[in-house]
Order: C-alpha cells, then sequence, then structure tokens
C-alpha cells in the first residue's frame, strides 16, 4: 500500500464512520467499492475487508448513542439472538441463492419502509420497543443477519427502517440499537473470511484510523438533530440506498437475461 493510498483509506474511513454514526449502518456501502477501486484491494478482499471494520465502527457509534440513552438493550439482544444464526446461514446459502434477485427484492422493502419512516408523523416512544414481542425483534435481527451473511453488509440498512417503522421505536433509539447489534452480524463472517485469507489487514488498519472517530462525529450529529429532521433524513438516505440497489440489481439481472 502506498502513502496515497494510506491517506485514500483514512479519509474513505472516515466519510464511512460519519454514515454509520448517523444512519445506524455498517458503512459498507462507502468502504466496499473503495477497497477495490481506490485501495488495491482484490474483488474478494472488497467484500470481506469492511467486515471488521464495521465492528469498531458500530460499538464507537452504539456507545456514544448509549451514553445518551437511546439504545435499547432489550431489543438489541432479542435481534442479535436470532441474527447470530441467521449472518451464519445466510454465508452457507450465498452459493446457492441469486443475490440479484435477493438484493432487488430487498431495495424494494427498503424503498417502502423509507416511504414509512419519511411519512409517518405520529410520535414514537420507548413504549413501542417495550411492549414488541421478542419474536418481533427475533424477526428483524433474523433477517438483517441472513442478508448480512449473504451480501457482507452490516445489515442496519434492514434494521433501522423495521425497528422505526414496524417496532415503533423513536429514530434515535432505533439507530443506537442497530449499530449494537451490527458487530454480532459482521463477527461471524469476519472469522470466516479471515480464515480464508480474504481480508486484507492493512486495508482494515487504515479505515479503521477514519471510522472510529467518523462513527463519533456522526452519532453525535444525529444526537443534536430534531426527531423529525432525523427522521426525515434516514429516510431520504435509506430511500436512495433502495434506489441505487434497484438499480443495479435490476440491471445486472437484465444483463444475465441477454
Amino acid at each position: 500500500m502506498t502513502l496515497l493510498q494510506a491517506v485514500l483509506g483514512v479519509a474513505v474511513g472516515f466519510a464511512s464512520g460519519i454514515l454509520s454514526g448517523l444512519f445506524g449502518v455498517g458503512g459498507g456501502i462507502v468502504t466496499t467499492p473503495a477497497v477495490n477501486s481506490l485501495l488495491g484491494g482484490t474483488a474478494i478482499e472488497a467484500v470481506a475487508t469492511p467486515l471488521p471494520v464495521i465492528v469498531p465502527s458500530a460499538l464507537v457509534g452504539s456507545y456514544t448513542y448509549a451514553r445518551a440513552g437511546e439504545v435499547d438493550f432489550a431489543a438489541a439482544r432479542w435481534a442479535a439472538i436470532m441474527g447470530i444464526p441467521g449472518a451464519t446461514l445466510g454465508a452457507y446459502l450465498t452459493e446457492l441463492v441469486n443475490v440479484h434477485v435477493l438484493l432487488a427484492v430487498t431495495a424494494v422493502l427498503i424503498a417502502l419502509s423509507a416511504v414509512r419512516v419519511i411519512g409517518s408523523s405520529e410520535p414514537h416512544d420507548a413504549r413501542g420497543a417495550e411492549d414488541a414481542a421478542p419474536w418481533k425483534l427475533g424477526l428483524v435481527g433474523g433477517t438483517a443477519g441472513v442478508l448480512s451473511g449473504l451480501l457482507g453488509i452490516g445489515g442496519g440498512i434492514i434494521m433501522v427502517p423495521a425497528f422505526t417503522a414496524w417496532i415503533r421505536m423513536p429514530v434515535r433509539q432505533a439507530l443506537g440499537t442497530s449499530l449494537l447489534v451490527i458487530p454480532a452480524l459482521a463477527i461471524p463472517g469476519t472469522i470466516v473470511h479471515g480464515l480464508l485469507g480474504n481480508v486484507d489487514w492493512a486495508i482494515f488498519l487504515v479505515l479503521t484510523l477514519g471510522v472510529v472517530p467518523g462513527a463519533r462525529i456522526g452519532a453525535r450529529i444525529a444526537l443534536g438533530v430534531r426527531e423529525r429532521r432525523l427522521r426525515v433524513a434516514v429516510g431520504l438516505f435509506l430511500l436512495a440506498v433502495a434506489v441505487a440497489y434497484g438499480v443495479a440489481e435490476l440491471t445486472a439481472l437484465a444483463g444475465d437475461g441477454g
């Protein structure tokens, strides 16, 4: 790795960390393409290396939210209990499932949830999560885990809208709780890819130098924004991710069909 690539890696990690802390996601939507196109990683390293980077990023972000009282630990526990085996299952299903179809369907679900997040005018409070049945929280975590294992993502793009629109958490609590669950989903994939030698640990190091302060800053920004504005910002971000995924996967499916 050259000095320029190291500097770029820290900058990419910083941007990824801000997104992670601000929107409750892993940040892989930034780091994955950067590893391959800017930092000299191979295609498999671009999928594998962001997974261990997700862990410190999400932990720093969730700690910041927890300090502000915006993490539901009981909900995180139930989501993680089902999310860990879900992530393991997703990793095994990688060779059996058409990922393009899965991502296209996921994009539609994320878009619908994003619209609900933006359009909801009814204020949510912590009682919504406290009253949620454990099976609902487990279903959210299990679904996020399967997609995490399949796609090498943190799972926050599933958990944040589900916690907000379905479990009816306040948006800050949904972000903080999602970030606390994400490391549990990323660790199984990290172990597997690490043993297979798919992780470039030098790239991991420079990305981590950026994501740790970035996640802290992103979380502090979110904690300082009014609930309604944060809800709209999170919804628009998720909608943009859904559109990007949908267009990319439909294009890939059309190419395969041709």
